[in-house]
């Protein structure tokens, strides 16, 4: 589950007009593609597009509609079982990695079952919404907002699979050059991290909570493709001696030779976008490289991947704002160059495994099923992407996923005891 500071006092217009912005939103995203785009599942861990559109119609029409409009008109009996992802308490449901073999619902259906879900909550938003509700609601659009981000991780996933190389959106990237790394120093102590208890939270952001810190240095910006290369170069792939063995072991495995989505002509490097391939940017930041690499690139340099706790204590005396890098469809994006904030580039590997908080309580019911369920065996990332919705970036914001995906738009910050590390 997630949990908010209710909006009590939120009149249902301002209700509906978050609805219909996030929902739109998501509607727009998928509108560059076909129909037979929006229906492949290039691996077990991507979902096609239509899915995602369906799969968040029926979380509205699941928690907020059936339980609190009388006579609601479901529009299919067997969506319910198709379109629930993990909610064990809801009800059995379709094999995540067989979703690809739904050739039905076409994408028409599916947009008529957003159609239809979308009509129901605007005439109930008309009327009175009690507090618990309002929270719901605010649970939901949350959670598009989520799967806005998985719609474009998957569809690129996708997408570069054909050999065709086909483009999701045409777009252009602020070009850089790069800039010397620095490193923010913290003198350790004391600190608190998590949510403070005003606006949205998910549920894994709290309880704040108090804990000690040793003394050091976070890096002033990602890893970029220039640094990495360094690392291939050096055969950073091919040295068992950096390696955690199940990463070692998989990297083998699966031939691991660079970032997912670089290609090499030659000499010449190229990195498949959203925009299509393009000539690697050696400024940018690293992105779509697993746990297992972020921890290996550490190694090769001395240093190490920040806890979560030094990331968050670090990141909440700056601010998101990211920068445009891959292909700008969520929100603007400023040019590579000026002060743009410690965080927003691509989600940071952190070297703490996700785990709850002291005093975490999963709350009772399906949507406590939410987060609290998957504290193990995956690794925390913090700060947000050049894909991920704006309002989700805050320095107490915990991502998670297993450490040996790639295919989410994730990078590299290092941190060092401060000792060891360059003060600024």
């Amino acid at each position: 589950m997630t949990t908010t500071t209710p909006r009590t006092n939120s009149p249902a217009a301002e209700l509906g007009s978050d609805y219909q912005r996030v929902r739109a939103l998501t509607d727009t995203l998928a509108s560059p593609l076909s129909a037979e785009d929006q229906t492949i599942q290039s691996m077990p861990d991507v979902s096609p597009t239509k899915w995602h559109l369906a799969h968040t119609t029926w979380f509205f029409e699941t928690f907020v509609l059936t339980p609190n409009v009388d006579r609601y008109d479901v529009f299919h009996p067997q969506f319910s079982y198709l379109f629930n992802s993990y909610y064990e308490t809801v009800g059995s449901r379709h094999p995540r990695d067989r979703r690809g073999l739904l050739s039905r619902p076409g994408v028409a259906e599916i947009a008529a079952y957003r159609e239809h879900v979308d009509r129901a909550m605007a005439d109930f938003l008309t009327g009175s919404v009690a507090p618990d509700v309002i929270a719901l609601l605010e649970l939901g659009l949350q959670h598009e907002q989520q799967h806005q981000e998985l719609l474009l991780m998957d569809i690129k996933h996708v997408l570069s699979a054909n050999p065709l190389e086909p483009t999701y959106l045409r777009s252009t990237t602020a070009q850089s050059s790069a800039r010397r790394l620095g490193w923010v120093a913290h003198e350790g102590g004391l600190a608190e991290i998590g949510h403070r208890g005003s606006g949205f939270a998910f549920d894994n952001e709290s309880p704040r909570h108090r804990l000690f810190l040793e003394p050091f240095a976070l890096a002033d910006r990602p890893v970029s493709c220039g640094e990495w290369l360094a690392f291939i170069e050096d055969d950073g792939y091919q040295r068992a001696d950096l390696w955690l063995s199940d990463g070692w072991a998989l990297a083998q495995s699966e031939g691991w030779t660079a970032p997912l989505y670089w290609r090499r002509d030659g000499d010449d490097w190229s990195e498949y976008t959203l925009s299509g391939p393009r000539t690697l940017e050696l400024a940018h930041p690293v992105c779509h490289v697993s746990y297992y690499e972020a921890d290996a690139f550490a190694r090769w340099t001395g240093a190490r991947l920040p806890t979560e706790a030094e990331w968050e204590v670090v990141a909440s005396a700056s601010s998101p704002s990211g920068r445009f890098f891959d292909i700008e469809v969520l929100h603007p994006r400023s040019s590579l160059d000026g002060d743009l904030g410690l965080f927003g580039d691509v989600w940071e590997w952190t070297g703490s495994a996700y785990l709850p908080y002291p005093g975490f309580r999963a709350a009772p019911g399906a949507v406590g099923e939410y987060n609290g369920k998957f504290m193990v065996n995956q690794h925390a990332l913090r700060g947000g992407s050049c894909v991920t919705p704006p309002d989700h970036m805050r320095a107490t914001y915990r991502n998670f996923f297993p450490p040996s995906a790639r295919w989410l738009f994730s990078g590299v910050r290092l941190a060092r005891d401060l000792t060891e590390a360059v003060k600024r």
